[in-house]
């Protein structure tokens, strides 16, 4: 089975002259006569763009190939401009199913006709995507609602194309050197797991949720209301939004908005996103970002499409600030520690000369103006030496970097003007300063502050039974040596430094009480001094 779908593969890309485009390849150049030897490069598609025949092609072998057009079509410094604005028609143009099987999936699922679950339902697809399509409806209360079904059968489409994946690159991973690095496998394996996301509608309408939450209070981005009672695995249905498409740069500007705001804005809800609630959209297409149909100083974007959030664990949040931080700093060498305390440059590697590597590389992007240099071709410039270093791609940031590479995009359409570094860098800025330093101390002791009153009535048992096992006389075998004087000397002292850090940490915590009476700043500094000082005496 899976052989015959990669020969269906190989037999659509070779009837929409997809060759002619690998033929561009620097290497496979000399050898572009073999194009000829297609018999389908002189039937009618020949008539078609490059760019129409990627996209009929991609369309034609199903979602996992449309998903990568979406990738792509966000690349317009890249691609050139014709197969950028045509592959852009994936986003939500893809060739729908037909009304009548949505209602019959609807129902089926629902287990309620079409007419006593709407008041209206329209049966032409209002938009039409890889893995579901979107039906205009309005509920019993006169609630104007989109509805969103997965298309048919759509989980064994993806099984069978996912699969065909693994082993392609479990022999990539057995064939090709250096596979290793890239890891071929657990990449296909994290693009499962967000497809599987996007297949179980419940989870969208949680992320929905989750996310209308985070930003309830900000004017500046809206996520539409889920209407829990009408959702199930397979169905979806939420407030219908009115806005324009984030990619229709002409009639936005038509519509009077700022869009040189916009472009600002984007890039601070994106950080917002990753760094402040560590919970981002992560399918930002232009496709998924409209903007509210009305003039102002301050745009309103609004997102749809829940399906694939993305999230990172605390040491990946501050090693990227502070890589992105480091590198437009030109401070090389700190970029190679980062990566190296991350684990990211193996321990073998000589990390001076990946900073020189790197300093070779991103130099000459430096000599121009801030707001001509794209963090999206700075990464890509680093992967150029990815290989030489060994560097250890990590799977659980493709999101992220696919994302950061779709918002850059789309920011510099709105405005290609837009300093995007002086947009992020305070931002970066501030994050990492909230995350280390006194003030981070302060914070994550306020936090921690109800934990250790809740275990305060503990402590005189706990420090009894320490200061009992430390006055406890070693038992002294025959097959172990005796103690130096010097380690008595320092057993004789646990006892005195464990009661000076149970004094630290209570002088500390009362710190953090008195600091939350303005009247009593001055007394919190003084017991936060005396409580850091024994605990640094206790730890000594």
């Amino acid at each position: 089975m899976r052989l015959l779908r990669l020969c269906y593969i190989c037999f659509i890309l070779v009837r929409y002259r997809i060759d002619s485009l690998l033929f561009m390849i620097p290497w496979l150049y000399p050898f572009r006569f073999l194009r000829l030897l297609n018999p389908f490069y002189y039937w009618r598609y020949r008539h078609y763009s490059s760019g129409k025949n990627l996209r009929i092609a991609l369309e034609r072998l199903g979602p996992i190939f449309v998903k990568f057009g979406q990738l792509l079509s966000a690349r317009y410094d890249l691609l050139p401009q014709d197969i950028a604005e045509e592959l852009a028609k994936l986003q939500d143009n893809v060739q729908p199913f037909s009304g009548k099987v949505a209602k019959k999936i609807i129902e089926k699922n629902l287990k309620k006709s079409i007419e006593e679950l709407f008041d209206q339902f329209d049966s032409q697809p209002l938009a039409s995507a890889s893995i579901a399509q979107v039906h205009r409806a309005k509920l019993k209360d006169g609630s104007d609602v989109v509805v969103k079904v997965l298309r048919p059968n759509i989980r064994k489409l993806i099984h069978r194309d996912v699969s065909l994946l693994k082993t392609l690159a479990s022999l990539a991973e057995s064939v090709l050197s250096g596979s290793e690095r890239i890891k071929p496998l657990a990449i296909i394996k994290e693009f499962e797991r967000s497809l599987n996301c996007e297949l179980d509608l419940m989870l969208e309408a949680g992320n929905a949720t989750r996310l209308r939450q985070q930003f309830i209070n900000d004017d500046s981005l809206y996520i539409p209301e889920v209407y829990w009672d009408y959702c199930c695995r397979n169905v979806l249905v939420m407030e219908r939004i009115s806005g324009i498409p984030a990619g229709k740069i002409k009639l936005l500007e038509q519509k009077g908005i700022n869009l040189a705001s916009a472009g600002e804005r984007l890039i601070e809800l994106f950080f917002t996103q990753v760094f402040k609630n560590n919970f981002f959209h992560a399918d930002l297409h232009p496709g998924n970002i409209f903007i509210a149909d009305h003039p102002s100083q301050q745009p309103r974007f609004i997102l749809v499409d829940f399906g694939i959030i993305g999230s990172l664990s605390p040491e990946d949040q501050r090693y990227i600030a502070e890589n992105l931080l480091a590198f437009f700093n030109r401070d090389y060498h700190r970029v190679a520690e980062l990566h190296l305390a991350s684990g990211w440059l193996p321990a073998q590697e000589n990390s001076h000369d990946f900073a020189t590597a790197i300093r070779t590389i991103c130099e000459p992007m430096f000599e121009k103006p801030l707001k001509d240099i794209s963090i999206g071709k700075l990464l890509l410039n680093i992967f150029k030496i990815a290989r030489q270093f060994h560097i250890n791609i990590q799977p659980q940031l493709i999101l992220l970097q696919k994302n950061l590479l779709h918002i850059e995009a789309l920011s510099r359409r709105f405005n290609p003007e837009l300093d995007l570094w002086h947009t992020a860098k305070p931002f970066l800025e501030n994050w990492l300063s909230r995350q280390v330093g006194l003030r981070s101390l302060f914070s994550k002791t306020y936090q921690n502050l109800p934990y250790w009153i809740e275990k305060l009535p503990e402590l005189p048992d706990l420090v009894y039974k320490a200061l009992q096992q430390a006055g406890q006389p070693v038992v002294k075998s025959q097959s172990t040596s005796m103690l130096t004087d010097e380690n008595e000397k320092s057993a004789s002292k646990r006892p005195k430094r464990g009661i000076t850090m149970i004094a630290g940490i209570l002088l500390v915590a009362s710190a953090l009480n008195f600091a939350l009476a303005p009247q009593a700043v001055i007394s919190a500094w003084i017991l936060f001094g005396v409580g850091s000082i024994s605990l640094i005496l206790g730890l000594l």
